[in-house]
């Protein structure tokens, strides 16, 4: 008898697809095995037994007489001999029958022929058209699982399923929206039956298959915590997210498996309504007896014959039971198409599980993946509700945070702890996915530096770092606690912002009255219109330094609201032109003004309003006069001029009039010639000429008594007074990059110079006098070294000394 298991490959599948086979599809499979079953059974009935059985038709003459007159034959059939009368033997009765004289060749040669040629061809063939219809009916159930456009959606699906449902973190999240700790989870899992999930098989890279255990069993035998996922763990997780991201985006785009899926349930109800036509109209043709005349009168001696079809009443009977199962498929196969018609199976709404877990933002699907979550749901629909959670943006922030606090311990956060330019200790981070809960158990941090961190919020747990005084927030995109604003409104003394659109700028630094320092990179506006603008910092009660680096045209009114208290201003203009500057007049308590590349031609009148000023900075504008220097004589207490990489010049003779001046820088001009006035500027400590046209220093360099710093480095200068030599308090000396070929031995009168700079000049010796500068080392000494060779020997082993 041929085995049914030799047709199992035509419905065999994956054991993990059976989440993907509803109640109809299990009930139908079974249907299927049944009607397999008949069609095996009648086909092997018909392979091993004798078909059918012919005996000649014994006929009257009149009966006879009529036939060769219908048919014309000439040869008329003899009579079957009348049996001869023989006397018994005494007490014995034999049965006798009819004499044929055929042998057993005839006979068989009889059946075969009545066979063909009598034998409907239903009788024949039922079994045969049952077992190919069944085949028909269970290619059509698992085509979508074997055709590669929708069988490797399936695989990747079903893989993805098992571990978003083996996952750990999938309990954590369900139970920290449940508010339900582990013990009242055991409790009522106890009290639950538990759904058939030990079945479900997913496939590793290796090729192996392991069975997929209930996430709920393993976090009661191995896990009794729920707050127990480890590093690795964690990391699982986060992949498994990147993984349901990507394979939503690839299977909500078409309908593929729901389309294929109702082609083949289309094309059972066809295959079942012609079935139940053409076997109901057939299923009388199986009889028992069947009347053969086939003409071979001239190999058997008859034509007539009356035939017994062995297997007809078993073939009858088979064929009802057969019917009765089709009917019951099409059945079913009608339930499903109503079911696939009826329900939108396109659309796949999480709004139970929202409302279940609490978990808001679980977004619906559509198309493909809404189609196999209805699916799933005929299975069991706890795996939607753990597969849900990996759809959530909040669940997998919740994990982020998570892997973050395991990556960034408190330790490791400490040995990043750097002392920055304030003096206070300053933690950095860079590009991370959003900020440890760990920093807050740093106690001892005072600033915090934040790059490329975006979708975070600052939690209320801020508060715990009591010594926290400087923020730094570059290209951030955060949120902030309530609480957290009310911590950093009394604590915050110095705020860092770089943005690049409104996201990144905070709305709560308006609100921090107790700011001493603000500092803003970023594109911003004074115009409304536009996308980014500054509101009021009126409530910055404290505030003292302001730093903008920006692109105004006129100084911002927020600026004008701290008037009263501010102090520094710093403008970075990155080359916009800065037109209307009448606002500055206000700002009298200012000290420090940094106006840099804001394209100005002159020095502004605002400017001289400033009574208050020490600190002047114009560097890289656009100067090409200073003739309004002699405003500044107003200005008592200015002591710094930043002029330093413009167009000017040359130096108007006025500057004497600055006799406040202890800082001057010219640097980066087109200065030719020093007027001989500037050297009367007699408090001056630092004087910066580098890099201009300057071909000679005027001898009046002496009267600056107070000069410690002294730079002429990339000029033309080809001699050096003597009178320079008389500046004794000199400490740094910058003289390289000019036409000197001599430096004078009086240079043994600054026994304070520290650093001095010779090199690329014309020199071909130093002077031994050099010597006696106590305080200049090897390192202070720039210049090359075969020059260096020059020196003395002891002089050279006594500036090595350290």
């Amino acid at each position: 008898m041929i085995p049914v298991t030799e047709f199992r490959q035509f419905s065999e599948q994956q054991p993990a697809f059976r989440v993907l086979k509803p109640w109809w599809d299990v009930f139908t499979d079974y249907l299927s095995v049944a009607m397999l079953m008949i069609g095996v059974f009648g086909c092997t009935l018909q392979v091993m037994q004798d078909k059918i059985i012919c005996l000649p038709k014994r006929i009257s003459m009149a009966n006879q007489t009529l036939l060769l007159n219908a048919t014309a034959e000439p040869a008329p059939e003899p009579p079957l001999p009348a049996p001869a009368q023989t006397s018994p033997a005494p007490g014995v009765n034999e049965m006798k029958g009819l004499k044929t004289n055929l042998d057993i060749q005839q006979y068989s040669f009889i059946n075969q022929m009545c066979y063909e040629r009598a034998l409907h061809w239903y009788a024949k063939y039922f079994p045969y058209l049952v077992l190919i219809h069944t085949l028909v009916f269970m290619l059509c159930s698992n085509f979508w699982f074997k055709f590669p456009g929708s069988s490797s959606k399936i695989e990747h699906f079903i893989s993805i399923l098992g571990k978003c449902f083996d996952s750990p973190w999938t309990t954590r999240a369900l139970s920290e929206v449940s508010g339900e700790n582990p013990e009242e989870k055991d409790k009522k899992k106890n009290t639950l039956n538990k759904p058939n999930l030990n079945m479900l098989v997913t496939e590793d890279n290796s090729g192996k298959t392991q069975p997929l255990k209930s996430v709920p069993e393993k976090l009661v035998v191995d896990k009794p915590t729920a707050g127990a996922l480890d590093k690795k763990e964690g990391e699982q997780a986060k992949a498994l997210f990147e993984k349901v991201k990507k394979f939503r985006l690839h299977v909500e785009e078409g309908d593929l498996l729901y389309s294929m899926y109702v082609r083949q349930t289309v094309l059972k109800v066809l295959k079942f309504l012609i079935i139940i036509v053409y076997n109901s109209a057939l299923v009388s043709k199986v009889q028992f007896t069947v009347s053969c005349n086939v003409d071979i009168q001239d190999m058997t001696g008859y034509k007539h014959f009356s035939c017994s079809h062995t297997m007809a009443h078993l073939f009858s009977k088979l064929s009802f039971c057969y019917l009765s199962l089709v009917s019951v498929y099409g059945l079913t196969c009608l339930y499903t198409l109503y079911w696939l018609f009826y329900r939108s199976l396109k659309e796949y709404s999480f709004e139970y599980v929202r409302q279940e877990t609490g978990i808001d933002d679980i977004p619906d699907v559509k198309n493909d993946f809404s189609f196999m979550l209805h699916m799933i749901d005929q299975y069991d629909p706890l795996y939607s509700k753990r597969f849900a959670v990996f759809l959530s943006e909040v669940s997998e922030n919740k994990l982020k945070q998570l892997n973050l606090n395991n990556e960034w311990t408190p330790d490791k956060l400490r040995q990043r702890l750097q002392t920055n330019s304030s003096n206070r200790l300053e933690l950095q981070l860079f590009m991370l996915s959003g900020l440890p809960d760990t920093i807050f158990e740093v106690a001892e941090l005072q600033s915090l530096r934040l790059e490329i961190i975006n979708n975070v919020t600052i939690p209320a747990s801020i508060a715990q770092l009591e010594d926290l005084q400087e923020l730094a927030l570059y290209q951030c995109s955060l949120k902030i606690h309530s609480a957290a604003t009310s911590f950093l409104k009394e604590n915050l003394k110095v705020l860092r912002v770089k943005f690049d659109d409104n996201r990144e700028l905070p709305h709560w630094l308006y609100c921090l009255r107790n700011l001493e320092e603000l500092h803003l990179t970023g594109s911003l506006s004074p115009d409304v219109s536009k996308n980014i603008t500054l509101d009021s910092l009126r409530e910055l009660k404290s505030l003292k330094t302001l730093s903008l680096r920006s692109n105004f045209t006129k100084i911002p009114q927020c600026i004008v609201d701290v008037s009263s208290h501010l102090q520094k201003l710093y403008i970075h203009n990155d080359g916009t032109k800065l037109v209307m500057l009448n606002n500055l007049k206000k700002m009298t308590n200012l000290t420090e003004l940094e106006l840099v590349h804001c394209d100005l031609e002159r020095i502004p009148h605002a400017v001289f309003s400033l009574v208050n000023l020490q600190e002047l900075d114009l560097k890289e504008n656009n100067l090409k006069s200073i003739e309004e220097i002699l405003s500044f004589q107003h200005l008592h207490k200015l002591t710094c001029l930043k002029l330093w990489h413009n167009g000017i010049p040359y130096i108007p003779e006025h500057i004497k009039k600055l006799k406040s001046l202890e800082r001057l820088y010219f640097s980066h001009n087109k200065i030719e010639v020093l007027p001989s006035h500037l050297f009367l500027c007699n408090k001056l400590r630092f004087l910066d000429l580098s890099y201009n046209d300057i071909r000679f220093i005027p001898p009046e360099v002496g009267v600056l008594q107070s000069l410690q710093y002294f730079s002429i480095t990339c000029n033309k200068v080809e001699n050096l007074p003597d009178e320079l030599y008389f500046c004794k308090k000199l400490k740094t000396l910058k003289i390289g990059k000019n036409s000197l070929s001599l430096l004078s031995p009086k240079i043994a009168n600054l026994v304070l110079l520290t650093h001095l700079d010779l090199k690329g000049n014309h020199f071909e010796s130093l002077p031994a006098e050099l010597g006696s500068c106590k305080a200049l080392k090897r390192s202070g000494l720039i210049v090359e070294d075969a020059l260096f060779e020059t020196l003395p020997s002891e002089v050279r082993e006594k500036m090595k000394v350290e």
